[in-house]
């Protein structure tokens, strides 16, 4: 018998900057601590989120995204719920947002993955500064497209037990589920940067955090209607297979600088029979010999640049692999394989000199969008001509990119642009995060 997906919801938000994480993450966790296997997901692209949600649900999450995932990876990656009890996903920014022209399923919003996958929506709304008036948001996210299954509202940030009898009396009187009412608290927050959240490996006390938000939803929200609330399409589980690795033993750089890598490509790799060698540029640890392929994701190359420019144990290591096997960086991953990288004060930092690019931080310009990418040369795992999806988040600016183009990329528009990538010898980096092939 096939099995079928697990009921679920979507947490979202009218916007971002609601506390849609805060009570993300205590969900997760207070249903886990009630005994279910929780499956997280996360609706669009964000290398951040998941690694807390792992944090908070003890069980991988992974991306589902409309614009960069055809019909097939959607199915093998909503697969990964097989055997959990209830689905918690997260949106990204507000329940509708996405980009003007569709891609392979669609704009990239979060109502579109709610829709598809039959999650009703848990809608965040901030109820600072208004009361009833909140309703008429609400009303409003819950009519722009009735087809879309809604599961009621938690209003956060009340400032008073008076505060939550009006804002109720609106909910009630537009015939609004009211799933929840969390007071104003300032403590709630988690630490930021400027890609958004700090990562979950750089947290002080991650596991004091999460416990708390749990306590918390479960003092104030109905965990209850909220279980009760669950729902899925009554479609079977997807037995396609995730993308398959690009090499048989990957060395795969990890720490707090390089971290942000799609979790269904490495569950992939994995399926795919690859055995992932990680290793720790920030601990100057060199990638293993004998691996085939050195991956370096994306991160936070420009907060640790004057440790990777000394990291000689690593940068020996991986120039010595170069020379004979290949070796790819997105983004961060990247910017060390360049000649130099500029931090924020201006200082020049040595990288491995494997590729001609520098960046720099001096000058913030920001690099935020879905990429569409025509490979003009091979990168690990593509042949020249294919077309891939992803996406781009950084603050930096190109100062050199003298080597040969590796792609042309387009944004979500279509609109061409300078980060083609670029490659020499057996080395290639993009300034994008690779989420799929177009077409998959």
């Amino acid at each position: 018998m096939a099995m079928t997906n697990p009921p679920g919801l979507m947490i979202s938000a009218p916007a971002s900057g609601t506390g849609k994480t805060t009570v993300m993450l205590g969900l997760l966790r207070a249903l886990a601590e009630d005994g279910l296997t929780v499956q997280p997901f996360k609706s669009g692209p964000d290398y951040i989120d998941p690694a807390f949600h792992l944090a908070a649900a003890g069980r991988a999450s992974f991306n589902l995204d409309s614009w960069a995932m055809g019909e097939r990876l959607l199915g093998a990656v909503a697969a990964q719920a097989a055997g959990a009890d209830i689905v918690v996903a997260e949106g990204s920014m507000g329940l509708f947002d996405g980009v003007a022209k569709p891609g392979e399923t669609g704009h990239g919003s979060s109502a579109e993955t709610a829709l598809r996958m039959g999650w009703p929506v848990v809608l965040v709304l901030d109820v600072g500064g208004q009361a009833q008036s909140a309703a008429a948001t609400a009303l409003g996210f819950r009519m722009y497209n009735p087809d879309l299954p809604f599961a009621g509202v938690i209003l956060n940030r009340c400032a008073s037990p008076r505060h939550e009898r009006l804002t109720r009396l609106g909910m009630e009187r537009a015939g609004l589920p009211v799933l929840g009412v969390l007071p104003r608290r300032g403590d709630l927050t988690l630490p930021e940067r400027h890609l958004g959240l700090i990562q979950a490996v750089e947290h002080p006390d991650l596991e004091a955090a999460i416990a708390g938000y749990a306590a918390f939803l479960r003092e104030h929200v109905d965990l209850g209607a909220i279980r009760a609330a669950a729902s899925s399409s009554p479609v079977g589980l997807s037995s396609a297979p995730l993308p398959p690795p690009p090499a048989q033993r990957i060395a795969l750089a990890r720490d707090a600088a390089f971290s942000f890598t799609y979790p269904h490509l490495l569950e992939g790799w994995r399926a795919g029979g690859a055995e992932i060698l990680p290793f720790s540029p920030l601990a100057d640890e060199a990638p293993a010999p004998d691996a085939d392929l050195v991956w370096l994701p994306g991160g936070y190359p420009e907060l640790h640049a004057g440790r990777l420019a000394a990291a000689e144990t690593f940068l020996s290591g991986l120039r010595k692999h170069a020379q004979t096997r290949p070796v790819h960086g997105e983004c961060g991953g990247y910017m060390a394989l360049g000649e130099a990288l500029v931090d924020k004060d201006g200082s020049r930092h040595r990288m491995a000199g494997l590729l001609g690019l520098v960046t720099s931080y001096e000058k913030r310009k920001f690099n935020l969008g879905y990429r569409r990418a025509e490979l003009l040369a091979p990168l690990p795992g593509y042949g020249t001509g294919a077309t891939l999806r992803g996406h781009e988040f950084h603050y930096s600016s190109i100062l050199e990119q003298p080597d040969a183009p590796l792609a042309r990329v387009f944004d979500a528009e279509g609109v061409e642009g300078p980060q083609t990538g670029s490659r020499r010898g057996n080395v290639t980096g993009t300034f994008f995060h690779l989420i799929a092939e177009a077409g998959s």
